[in-house]
């Protein structure tokens, strides 16, 4: 019964909650013809119109689900609504919306849903809040971004935050976001292919160094991507922890940053075989979970079959599917 364990959508329940509220808390419905709707944020950041499989009639993604054999999938919102450069108080109601709104949308489709919260980093006590509260309303896990407005996880004060997380049992899903231009990724998809990945690859690494796994050794870390680049640099950040003035670079990590590869998760969408095995091989076969990252031009939009192509036995099909989700996912039903 293979589960996806990343995937987006943004539920009608959000486009009318923004519509009637939204001005309020600094958040408004932009229209233009017969486009999806966009977002556009008063401290002057502009989403780009919603990607039609993020908004799509829940029956269409049942109708693919069921074509590609996945029996349930986990859906978070679409980072790029985080909304980090609200004022604080605007930024907790902008988040209580969104869970407030995907946990009424999953109730509804629970047969085949469950579903992560977002919080707002900006304030790692409300966040802890907000992850404790987005629990009791049903959510399985929380997806955060490898930066807050530019600056790295690593960097910012989450104590709380990841105290709560490891308290409760939640797994976090590390998800790249572009909040300002980044105009060497502008043509070819480079921004897809490469800006985002080494976007986790920032975040992780800045976890890694500032200690974040040695302080909260039972924090499940479930990275994008395939966990980015890190697992090909496992080596290079080796060298450089070994090498780099420590107390200078504020590098408090306990052991090399290779040893914390098998303390953490990874998704499963490297569209590549060989890549697939490395990554199983780094890691352990325990530490992949199915993804898709649904709704985007980069989705691995038949997730099974690269598993097969991976050469896995049925068993390994099976844990990476099935088993390791119900594992790191406690709480789906």
């Amino acid at each position: 019964m293979p589960i996806d364990v990343h995937a987006h959508y943004v539920p009608p329940q959000l486009i009318d909650a923004v519509a009637g509220r939204g001005k309020e808390i600094g958040v408004r419905l932009v229209r233009s013809g017969a486009t999806p709707p966009a977002l556009h944020f008063d401290y002057g950041f502009k989403v780009r119109p919603f990607f039609p499989r993020l908004i799509e009639p829940v029956a269409e993604r049942r109708a693919w689900l069921d074509e590609q054999g996945i029996d349930q999938q986990i859906v978070g919102t679409w980072p790029d609504l985080f909304g980090y450069g609200l004022p604080v108080d605007a930024c907790i109601a902008w988040h209580r919306m969104l869970n407030d709104t995907l946990a009424a949308w999953a109730a509804d489709n629970a047969d085949r849903f469950a579903w992560i919260a977002s919080v707002p980093l900006v304030q790692a006590e409300a966040a802890a809040a907000e992850l404790e509260r987005a629990a009791g309303l049903g959510a399985c896990g929380a997806i955060i971004s490898s930066n807050v407005e530019n600056t790295n996880l690593g960097e910012l004060p989450l104590e709380a935050f990841w105290r709560q997380a490891e308290a409760l049992g939640m797994p976090v899903l590390i998800h790249p976001v572009l909040v300002g231009p980044a105009p060497r990724a502008a043509k070819f998809g480079l921004a897809q292919i490469a800006q985002y990945t080494f976007d986790t690859t920032l975040g992780v690494g800045s976890l890694l160094m500032s200690g974040v796994l040695d302080r909260y050794p039972r924090l499940k870390l479930v990275l994008s991507h395939g966990g980015g680049a890190y697992p090909y640099l496992a080596g290079r950040f080796d060298i450089m922890h070994r090498r780099m003035d420590r107390a200078a670079q504020g590098d408090v990590a306990a052991k090399a940053p290779s040893a914390y590869a098998s303390q953490m998760l990874y998704d499963s969408i490297v569209h590549a075989p060989k890549a697939l095995r490395f990554l199983i091989e780094l890691a352990g076969l325990d530490n992949v979970v199915l993804g898709t990252d649904y709704s985007f031009p980069p989705a691995d939009m038949e997730p099974l079959a690269l598993l097969r192509s991976a050469g896995l036995s049925a068993a390994g099909i099976e844990a990476i599917a099935d088993a390791n989700p119900r594992r790191v996912f406690a709480r789906l039903r």
